[in-house]
């Protein structure tokens, strides 16, 4: 079982950028779909965006599309999120995850999750 370990979240202002990173330990990401999740008080945990093994491709969810970019250096056994113009409502925990699948959106298709970071975007 891969370990994830995410951080880089904060509380920022409106139109902001912010990276998140997620570095594993105990075993190579290099074969794994990466995702990223979030999840708002009271709320479901929802997709965020993913990366295939080889960063060939990427999908996000229609909230992040053109603000948010998933990237990953198995080198370094890292995936990162950057989130530019940050909103009030992109506020949550987020979380990365592992995936034996390419692509997957649905939170069950994963195995692994970091612990959470969370992102505070004041208005």
């Amino acid at each position: 079982q891969v370990e994830l370990v995410e951080s880089g979240g904060r509380l920022v202002q409106a139109g902001d950028s912010l990276r998140l990173s997620c570095v594993a330990s105990g075993r190579t990401i290099e074969h794994y779909g990466m995702g990223w999740f979030r999840q708002a008080p009271g709320q479901k945990r929802t997709f965020v965006g993913v990366i295939t093994s080889s960063s060939s491709r990427t999908y996000y969810a229609d909230s992040a599309q053109g603000r948010f970019t998933v990237s990953r250096d198995n080198a370094k056994n890292t995936v990162y999120l950057q989130m530019n113009n940050l909103k009030p409502e992109d506020t949550a925990s987020y979380y990365c995850a592992a995936s034996y699948y390419e692509g997957v959106t649905g939170p069950n298709e994963y195995h692994s999750w970091g612990q959470g970071t969370q992102v505070t975007v004041s208005s």
